[in-house]
C-alpha cells in the first residue's frame, strides 16, 4: 500500500508552483533555485530510501502490537480523535529531544539547513530521521493503537505541517493561533534568532508547547537556517555533515563520560578541553546567503535534468510494489546519485561533469532493467 504522502506529491509542487507564481508577482523573493532544489532533492532521498526502512518505522510498530500489546483499543470515532492528540504528542517529544539532543540533532538538521522559508522547505527532510523518530511512538503499540489507524494519523500529521512553511499566510484567527500549529509559530520554529531557539516543536497542534514551556510568540524579523552555515547543495554533505562534527569530537575525547556526553547532550556539546560547549551567538543580519555562482547555462541544463529525474522518481514512487527488492535498491541508489550530482553542478565542484558523465552513462541501463528485465 502506498502512502499518502506519496498520493500528496502532485498537490505539494501545484502548491509550491502557486506559491512560486505569488513570490513573482508580489517580488517577496522566497526562491532561489539553487535552495529550492536542494529542499526538494533531501525529501526525494528521504522518500526513496523510506522504501528501504519500512521495517523500522512500520515493521517494528506492528511486531510489538501483535506480540505485547496490553489492550486492544477498537476503532471508534472516538479512538481517532484520541490517536491524533497521542501522535502529536509524541511527535512532540520526538521533536524537541531532537533539537536538545545532539545525537538527535544529526537525525533532524537537514530540515533546518535552507535559509529561506517557503513551502519547498516542508519536503526537506533527513534520510536517517527515521531512526531517530520510530522509537517515539512505540508506546502507542502497547497500548494496543490499530497500526494501520496508527500509520494513517501519522501521515495526516505530516501532511498538515505542509502548509506552515510560509511567509505568504501572516496570522490565523486567535483561536486557531491559541490550538494549532500555524505559520507563524512554525516561523518562529526555524528562526536562529536567539529567542526563537528550540521553541514551537508541536506538530498539528501548539497546546504541548504551551503546557511544556516551549511556546514562542512570533515577534522580531525571523532569520532562518542554522546556527552554523551549511554551504552547500549536495545532499550527502547536508544528511551527514553534523555527524562528521560528531565523529571528530568523539575520536578526541579522553573519557567514557565525554564519549557519551558529546552523543547525548545539548547539540554542539563538547568537554572544555576541546573547546567547550558552541553557544548561539547573537544573529549577524549581515549574513550573507550561502549561494554559488552557477552560469545561467548550467542553471537551465540543471532545471532539465532536475525535471527528468522528478519524472523518474514519480515513476519509480507510484510502481514501487512492482519492483524486486534487487529493483527497488537499484532505482534507489541512481536516484541518491542523480541528487547529489545535481548539487555538484550548482556548486560547480571540478568533479561534478564527470559525476554527471557517470550518472548520464547509467541512466539507459538503469531504465531498461527496471522496466523491461
Amino acid at each position: 500500500m502506498k502512502s499518502l504522502i506519496v498520493y500528496s506529491i502532485p498537490a505539494f509542487f501545484i502548491l509550491i508552483a502557486i506559491e512560486l507564481i505569488i513570490d513573482k508577482i508580489k517580488k517577496t523573493h522566497l526562491y532561489r533555485l539553487n535552495d529550492m532544489v536542494s529542499n526538494i532533492n533531501t525529501g526525494i532521498v528521504q522518500q526513496v530510501t523510506g522504501v528501504l526502512l519500512k521495517i523500522l518505522n512500520i515493521g517494528v510498530y506492528i511486531w510489538i502490537y501483535e506480540n505485547y500489546r496490553i489492550t486492544t483499543i477498537p476503532l471508534t470515532w472516538y479512538t481517532w480523535i484520541l490517536l491524533l492528540f497521542g501522535v502529536d504528542f509524541f511527535y512532540y517529544w520526538f521533536h524537541r529531544l531532537s533539537h536538545e539532543v545532539s545525537v538527535l540533532w544529526g537525525t533532524h538538521v537537514v530540515h533546518h539547513q535552507s535559509e529561506e522559508y517557503n513551502l519547498s522547505v516542508a519536503l526537506r527532510q533527513s534520510a536517517t530521521q527515521v531512526f531517530g523518530s520510530f522509537w517515539f511512538y512505540l508506546p502507542l503499540a502497547f497500548f494496543g493503537f490499530d497500526p494501520i489507524a496508527f500509520i494513517t494519523v501519522a501521515q495526516i500529521q505530516t501532511l498538515y505541517q505542509f502548509w506552515i512553511h510560509t511567509r505568504l499566510i501572516k496570522r490565523m484567527p486567535a483561536w486557531f493561533e491559541f490550538i494549532f500549529n500555524t505559520p507563524s509559530h512554525h516561523r518562529v520554529h526555524h528562526g536562529v534568532n536567539p529567542k526563537y531557539i528550540d521553541k514551537n516543536h508541536g506538530g498539528t497542534f501548539i497546546i504541548y508547547d504551551r503546557i511544556f514551556g516551549t511556546f514562542q510568540q512570533e515577534e522580531e524579523e525571523v532569520h532562518y537556517g542554522v546556527t552554523s552555515q551549511l554551504k552547500s547543495w549536495n545532499i550527502a554533505v547536508a544528511n551527514f555533515d553534523y555527524y562528521g562534527w560528531i565523529l571528530q569530537q568523539l575520536v578526541k575525547v579522553k573519557t567514557l563520560k565525554d564519549f557519551f556526553f558529546v552523543l547525548f547532550k545539548a547539540p554542539g556539546w563538547r568537554p572544555a578541553y576541546l573547546g567547550g560547549p558552541i553557544v548561539p551567538k547573537e544573529i549577524d543580519t549581515t549574513r550573507q546567503l550561502y549561494d554559488a555562482d552557477t552560469k545561467p547555462t548550467m542553471h537551465i541544463y540543471i532545471v532539465v535534468q532536475f525535471v527528468l529525474m522528478l519524472a523518474f522518481v514519480s515513476y519509480f514512487l507510484f510502481g514501487i510494489e512492482k519492483f524486486s527488492f534487487v529493483k527497488q535498491l537499484t532505482g534507489v541508489a541512481f536516484i541518491v546519485l542523480s541528487t547529489i550530482t545535481i548539487g555538484t553542478l550548482f556548486e560547480r565542484k571540478k568533479w561534478a561533469a564527470i559525476l554527471e558523465v557517470i550518472r548520464l552513462l547509467l541512466a539507459v541501463p538503469v531504465l531498461y532493467f527496471l522496466i523491461f528485465y
